[in-house]
């Protein structure tokens, strides 16, 4: 079998808001849109938008590694994303993992590596 993608698919009720998220907060390339069927690349990730989406809070799976955490959490609630659970320092355990929902209802997390 040769796999020509893999893709991680998020349901949407106002798919151009979530295209805009993902291409505007995580500066994605938007390689395909519409009603139906959207694709975004973040770092060569594919995240596929499905339009018809109920909007309501679902657990995805998906996670971005960022390099600074703490400016990236200022991003995402500039762009309409907001915080589930905040990251806390602590000497076990460093800043690494934030909590995060999209405008549309689907939660990820952004981590940045431990040093």
């Amino acid at each position: 079998m040769k796999v020509l993608k893999t893709k991680y698919t998020l349901w949407a009720a106002d798919w151009q808001r979530a295209v805009a998220f993902y291409r505007d907060l995580f500066a994605g390339e938007v390689t395909m849109e519409s009603e139906v069927w959207s694709e975004v690349i973040v770092a060569n990730g594919i995240i596929g938008i499905h339009g018809g989406g109920e909007g309501k809070r679902t657990w995805t799976g998906l996670s971005f590694q960022v390099e600074d955490l703490r400016s990236a959490i200022v991003e995402l609630q500039e762009h309409g994303g907001r915080l589930t659970r905040e990251p806390t320092d602590t000497p076990d355990d460093p800043l690494h993992l934030a909590m995060c929902i999209d405008p549309e209802g689907n939660e990820f997390m952004m981590t940045q590596p431990r040093a």
